[in-house]
């Protein structure tokens, strides 16, 4: 039972990184109906920013606290992966927004593999690793529960009830959620349709952010590479808990968490992607919207 549970935190901290990335996904898709597939880039170049600015911090001021080094961290990536996102939007979405279906998907994909490539030749192709930043571990009951995990737990919780409250009880909420309804009709009333929806991949790149960065934490090394998987299992992710749902994303964040911890722990590792897609597949099979999804409404 004990091990059990201990997979069970794993799980929940692994799919909370998930569920921020998710989120980003689901926003976008709910505001102008588009998978923007350099999300998992952006959520890759957010724990490049925290690599550096934790390089640059470390050899400037040796003994800065944890807390405060980790803040600047996290403001930073957040500022970075926000202007990259705020960017592409302009140059590579904006144009294309009202080309066929297929044109802003082509300009995603061809997005990512342009920043995935950008981070290869510019901070090169192997793996980047720090020292340990939280090392405390706690006992609880036989459970082994780290300081990190219980950070990531904690601040998904709250940006997910932050970004909630943002979007159902604030007028930029209100802009956001008219402007998914109808973009013609919210323009009509006032509301600043471009602006809200380069807002909208401002918020989504500052949550991949805080994901790169906590990812940073957890496991100790980044590489170019890490865009591509975990952000497929983040989109998976939000497809699974409804996309177009906050709640749903991160909700599907923490059920791919927990089946990949537990399919680890008690199967052969090899085949934990399967088994992820697998359920996926199961679910979209008997509920196509996504756990807390709602289908879509046809406009004549």
């Amino acid at each position: 039972m004990e091990y059990f549970v201990q997979q069970l935190v794993n799980g929940l901290t692994l799919g909370s990184i998930y569920g921020l990335v998710a989120i980003g996904y689901t926003m976008v898709y709910g505001i102008i109906g588009m998978i923007n597939f350099a999300h998992g880039d952006i959520f890759m170049l957010g724990g490049f920013a925290a690599l550096i600015v934790f390089l640059v911090l470390t050899s400037m001021f040796a003994g800065l606290p944890v807390a405060v080094l980790l803040l600047v961290m996290l403001l930073v990536a957040m500022l970075m992966t926000s202007l990259w996102n705020w960017t592409i939007e302009r140059v590579a979405y904006r144009p294309l927004r009202g080309s066929f279906r297929l044109a802003p998907l082509i300009t995603a994909i061809g997005m990512s593999i342009t920043l995935s490539n950008f981070i290869q030749v510019t901070q090169g192709p192997r793996n980047k690793p720090i020292p340990p930043m939280v090392s405390s571990v706690y006992n609880v009951a036989g459970i082994s529960i780290s300081l990190k995990q219980i950070i990531i737990i904690v601040i998904t919780a709250v940006l997910l009830t932050l970004f909630w409250y943002l979007v159902n009880h604030t007028s930029l909420g209100r802009a956001q959620r008219a402007t998914e309804q109808d973009r013609k009709m919210a323009a009509l009333l006032g509301v600043n349709v471009d602006q809200t929806i380069s807002i909208t991949f401002i918020m989504g790149a500052a949550l991949a952010a805080v994901a790169g960065t906590m990812y940073l934490m957890y496991y100790g090394v980044v590489n170019f590479n890490d865009g591509f998987v975990p952000g497929v299992k983040a989109f998976t992710a939000a497809v699974l808990g409804g996309i177009g749902s906050l709640p749903g994303a991160v909700l599907g964040g923490l059920m791919i968490g927990l089946i990949e911890s537990l399919w680890s722990a008690y199967f052969t590792i090899a085949y934990k992607d399967v088994a992820t897609f697998g359920i996926l597949a199961f679910v979209l099979i008997f509920k196509p919207t996504g756990i807390l999804g709602r289908p879509e409404v046809e406009k004549v």
